[in-house]
């Protein structure tokens, strides 16, 4: 049941935006800021990606932890009313990401998927901006036993599974 009646409801899910969230935005400034360009919400590429690199020939998904139903982060949760429509809504968000993902890799596109959590604080972005240029300028390769915060994908598998930690360890510098 919910606490709003049909036009409340309406109103308020009209103004949640589908483009340049806060996510997405501060995600671009940061690439920006590092001397990459792209296109954002390319209608010709399929799911209309957030962020499109033609020259790497890479997109960027920003997902929304809620919306998208990120596993095991704390911003995803299923609101207390209404659970078997959320519980729908959230699955059929998470089919439609691996179909729009399936089809870029068919494509010949690498596809990153950014989640929320992952930049939320200053140091998370960063982290996530300097591994995605690493990748971006070809001085690394992606991980494939190490935990990251960034996944890309450049093979569909059927099963694909996305870790956010909250922290991650890397190897001290010598100085």
């Amino acid at each position: 049941m919910d606490i709003w009646d049909k036009q409340k409801r309406s109103e308020v899910m009209s103004k949640i935006r589908s483009k340049n969230t806060k996510p997405e935005v501060k995600l671009r400034k940061a690439l920006f800021a590092q001397g990459f360009r792209y296109r954002i919400n390319d209608k010709k590429i399929a799911g209309s990606p957030d962020i499109v690199f033609p020259k790497y020939k890479t997109v960027i998904f920003v997902q929304g932890c809620f919306w998208h139903g990120h596993e095991n982060c704390k911003l995803s949760h299923l609101p207390k009313s209404n659970v078997e429509f959320w519980r729908s809504k959230m699955e059929r968000n998470k089919k439609r990401d691996k179909q729009i993902k399936y089809q870029l890799i068919v494509s010949g596109w690498k596809v990153i998927e950014v989640w929320e959590c992952e930049i939320k604080t200053k140091l998370r972005l960063k982290r996530t901006v300097d591994k995605i240029a690493s990748w971006l300028r070809g001085l690394d390769k992606p991980p494939t036993k190490r935990r990251v915060h960034v996944q890309l994908y450049d093979e569909f598998e059927d099963d694909v599974k996305i870790v956010a930690e909250d922290e991650i360890a890397y190897p001290k510098l010598k100085q």
